[in-house]
């Protein structure tokens, strides 16, 4: 086997599955995006890449060699949420159209059924539930966190 410094991402991650596998549990998570069910405008290679990354997760995690011995892989997809990140992309939108910098937030929330951005907090408690021993039934999945913003049924 090559070092794990050689392997490529995908090999490091069926080198980790099957590693888990062999022990007889684990859980991968990814934190995607939300752009994964709703593309955003201007992020066409990010949204290109997240998309990859979410079908290459569900045809591993349909396998029952991985399924069959407790080893589950979902992508948790946060909408937005209350981040430095976010707060520093508001403001150089802000900054960008000549608005005030809680201008651009305040549009962003008022589009969030929730009318507020998701905790930090909240996104940590999902994917603890997600790797928990109650959870070995739940594999290949999406999880959305978006307050409501993405519409849809699936």
């Amino acid at each position: 086997m090559l070092a794990a410094n050689m392997l490529t991402p995908i090999a490091l991650m069926k080198a980790t599955v099957d590693a888990m596998a062999e022990r007889g549990h684990g859980r991968v998570i990814n934190i995607n995006s939300g752009a994964v069910k709703a593309p955003i405008e201007g992020l066409d290679v990010s949204d290109g890449a997240r998309s990859g990354l979410t079908g290459f997760v569900a045809g591993l995690a349909g396998q029952s060699r991985l399924a069959s011995r407790n080893v589950t892989l979902n992508n948790l997809l946060p909408g937005s949420f209350d981040t430095d990140r976010i707060r520093a992309t508001d403001a150089a939108a802000a900054q960008a159209q000549g608005r005030e910098g809680d201008a651009v937030q305040a549009e962003e929330v008022a589009a969030i059924p929730a009318r507020r951005l998701g905790r930090p907090e909240e996104l940590g408690a999902l994917c603890a539930f997600a790797c928990s021993v109650q959870m070995g039934h739940l594999t290949g999945r999406n999880l959305l966190l978006d307050g409501g913003a993405c519409p849809g049924a699936m």
